[in-house]
C-alpha cells in the first residue's frame, strides 16, 4: 500500500511542505472540527464533511482539566470520551461533575469508549447503556463483544437508539481482527449496529482500510486515526502523517461514501508527551484537507 502523501524535493521535507499548507486549514478551523468544501460555499447539506475529534485515550496520563486545556490549544472540541483517568467517570454523579466541565469549555462528546461487554447479562449491559444515555453520546465504541452477546445488545441498541461501534483490535484480538470480520458478523442485525475502524489495527491484520470503508458505507459509526512506518509492526507507530498510511484515500472514501461520523485521533505513542505528536497529526490532517480544496465551513 504506497502513502498518499505529496512528493516534493529534497530540499523541502514533507512534514514541511504539508505544515504551510496547515496553517492556512488550522487558522480557519471551525471550533467544532468540521471541514467543508471551500469553494462557493455551498450549505451544509450540498457539502461533503469530514469531522476531526480526539480520542481521549491519547491523553490517559492526563486529567480531564489537563486535556481540556491541551484540546483549547488545538482548536478541537469533538471528543470521544473513555472511563480512564477522570475524563468521563461511570459514577454518575462524578459523570455529571465531567460533562459540567465540558460544557462549560464548549467541548461536545460524540462517542464513548472503548467500552468492554464482559458478559452476556443485562445487568451488565444496561449501566453502559445508561452512561451513555445521560452524556448525551450517540455512539458506543464496544471492546471486544462476544458474538453471543450481540442479539442482547441489539435489544438495548433499539430501546436506547444508542449505536453500537465494534472496534477492531488487530492480529492479537480473539474476536475481532479487522473490520471486515465485525461487518460479516452485524450484517443481518439492526442498522445501528457497525463498526470503529481503527485503522493502525485494521492494516496490521491485513485489512485494506480504503477498501473496508466503502464496504461498511452507513455501518461506520466511527474511525479511531494512527499512523505506521510499517504495516507489521504495531511499535512502528508515529504521528499521522510520519508513516505510510494513506490518509487522503481514507478521506476520499469517507467523503465517497457520505461518512456522518468523526475521525478521531487516537495517538497512543508517547504517554506522558504526547501534544508534539497530536499538534503535527492534526496540522498533518487539516493540510491534507486543505490540499483536497477544504477549508473551515465558516
Amino acid at each position: 500500500m504506497s502513502s498518499d502523501r505529496p512528493l516534493v524535493k529534497n530540499t523541502v521535507s514533507r512534514r514541511d511542505f504539508v505544515r504551510s499548507g496547515a496553517l492556512v486549514a488550522a487558522a480557519c478551523v471551525a471550533p467544532s472540527g468540521v471541514l467543508a468544501l471551500a469553494q462557493d460555499r455551498p450549505s451544509v447539506d450540498e457539502a461533503s464533511l469530514i469531522r476531526l475529534g480526539l480520542a481521549s485515550y491519547t491523553f490517559r496520563n492526563f486529567s480531564r482539566a489537563q486535556m481540556i486545556a491541551f484540546m483549547k490549544q488545538l482548536n478541537v472540541f469533538a471528543l470521544n470520551a473513555k472511563d480512564v483517568k477522570d475524563h468521563l467517570p461511570m459514577d454518575a454523579q462524578e459523570e455529571a461533575s465531567a460533562l459540567a466541565d465540558y460544557s462549560a469549555a464548549g467541548i461536545r462528546l460524540h462517542a464513548a469508549g472503548a467500552i468492554y461487554f464482559t458478559k452476556n447479562e443485562d445487568a451488565d449491559i444496561r449501566p453502559k447503556f445508561e452512561y451513555c444515555k445521560r452524556a448525551g453520546i450517540a455512539v458506543i465504541v464496544a471492546g471486544d463483544p462476544a458474538p453471543e452477546t450481540l442479539p442482547r445488545m441489539e435489544k438495548f441498541v433499539k430501546e436506547y437508539d444508542i449505536r453500537i461501534a465494534i472496534h477492531n483490535h488487530g492480529p492479537e484480538d480473539k474476536l475481532w481482527h479487522s473490520p471486515i470480520d465485525v461487518l460479516r458478523a452485524v450484517k443481518d442485525m439492526d442498522p445501528r449496529i457497525g463498526c470503529c475502524i481503527d485503522v493502525g489495527h485494521a492494516v496490521r491484520a491485513g485489512a485494506d482500510v480504503v477498501q473496508a470503508i466503502h464496504e461498511a458505507g452507513p455501518r461506520l459509526f466511527n474511525v479511531h486515526m494512527k499512523d505506521l512506518t510499517n504495516f507489521q509492526s504495531k511499535e512502528s507507530q508515529v504521528a499521522v502523517g510520519d508513516g505510510i498510511m494513506p490518509v487522503r484515500k481514507m478521506f476520499e472514501a469517507l467523503i465517497a461514501t457520505k461518512y456522518q461520523g468523526f475521525v478521531d485521533l487516537e495517538y497512543e505513542i508517547h504517554a506522558d508527551d504526547p501534544m508534539p505528536g497530536v499538534i503535527g497529526s492534526f496540522a498533518y490532517m487539516r493540510g491534507v484537507l486543505a490540499g483536497m480544496g477544504f477549508a473551515s465551513k465558516d
